[in-house]
């Protein structure tokens, strides 16, 4: 009976060796371009599956918390099972100051009367809101101005006025898009709750392929959302495309801490104790988990500055908030 020899032997092992290897890049090859799910490598693909609900609309851009009980369940889900909590989980993992960060980003787009927006990843309305205010308290400033110089107006010149001005937004609408029905509705809830009906509307959508034709709004905003799209490069050719030429984009999100000292605190609260948190107060801690690896893995300032840059737009910089906790991005499409 023939058989090989050691050397014969060697060259077949080192050429199966050789066609398993070849036969993995392949198939690595094949499963497409790899991207991160936290601290997870995983392939673009499977980040969808993770980021869609049942093979529902092809969603793949998400803001959740983050991943429950195993990769099989997608983010989409987990956020929808920690909605309800996510306002509180927003306090308690910031102290509050997330609150804070929001009026900075509004006071930096200073909206006037007229401003049409766009807020991704806004799904509980706290942008939109805030919009909302700052252009009433603008519209109510210019009224009273007017109203300086009708001294010598009769009443009825004046109430003519007022009929003409009766709008407290001075035509400026907000549409809020989310991915998560949960999160609209909720968001839906608390506007309804506050008060807020005129110049408010709200989409399902997605960040990477929004439903709305080019050169529609003044200003768009993403807010705590950026992070968590399968393809930050994609959900910013989308920004560009549906601003007006002078249109900006801004973007509020986690970044990268500055401060060495600040930054390894920051680094044992986030993997200490907003897990527990998520545990105790949305029975969840892998979602939070997750949220803290996101951060980790997202890009730090110059870093997503250059992408916004490459994306099309100008005059791109930002402003750290809290020795970079978090940032405010903003550029312009000119």
């Amino acid at each position: 009976m023939s058989g090989l020899s050691p050397a014969g032997g060697r060259a077949a092992l080192c050429l199966s060796l050789s066609l398993s290897r070849r036969r993995g890049a392949l198939r690595g090859f094949a499963a497409g371009p790899q991207t991160h799910f936290g601290f997870q490598t995983v392939t673009e693909e499977e980040r969808r599956e993770k980021s869609e609900r049942g093979g529902g609309g092809g969603a793949r851009s998400v803001q959740p918390p983050g991943l429950r009980a195993g990769a099989r369940l997608g983010v989409n889900q987990v956020f929808e099972s920690v909605a309800k909590k996510y306002d509180v989980m927003n306090d308690s993992m910031t102290l509050g100051i997330h609150r804070l960060w929001k009026d900075v980003l509004v006071r930096k787009m200073n909206p006037s009367p007229g401003t049409q927006l766009l807020d991704v990843a806004g799904g509980t309305g706290d942008i939109a809101f805030r919009f909302i205010n700052y252009v009433r308290s603008v519209r109510e400033r210019q009224l009273q101005r007017r109203l300086k110089h009708h001294q010598n107006l009769s009443w009825q010149e004046i109430a003519q006025s007022y009929q003409e001005d009766k709008s407290p937004l001075g035509g400026s609408q907000v549409v809020v898009c989310d991915i998560n029905k949960e999160m609209l509705k909720v968001g839906k809830e608390k506007a309804q709750d506050l008060g807020y009906s005129e110049g408010l509307s709200w989409v399902l959508g997605n960040a990477e392929e929004l439903p709305f034709d080019d050169d529609k709004f003044d200003v768009y905003t993403i807010a705590f959302g950026i992070r968590n799209v399968t393809r930050i490069d994609l959900a910013l050719q989308e920004a560009y495309r549906v601003l007006k030429p002078g249109g900006r984009f801004l973007c509020l999100e986690f970044s990268q801490v500055s401060n060495p000292l600040l930054s390894r605190l920051y680094d044992l609260y986030s993997f200490q104790v907003i897990p527990v948190l998520g545990e105790v107060i949305a029975g969840d801690w892998k979602s939070y988990q997750y949220l803290v690896e996101s951060i980790r893995r997202f890009p730090p300032q110059e870093e997503l500055k250059a992408m916004i840059e490459d994306a099309g737009f100008f005059k791109v910089d930002y402003q750290n908030l809290n020795s970079g906790i978090v940032a405010i991005h903003s550029g312009f499409k000119l």
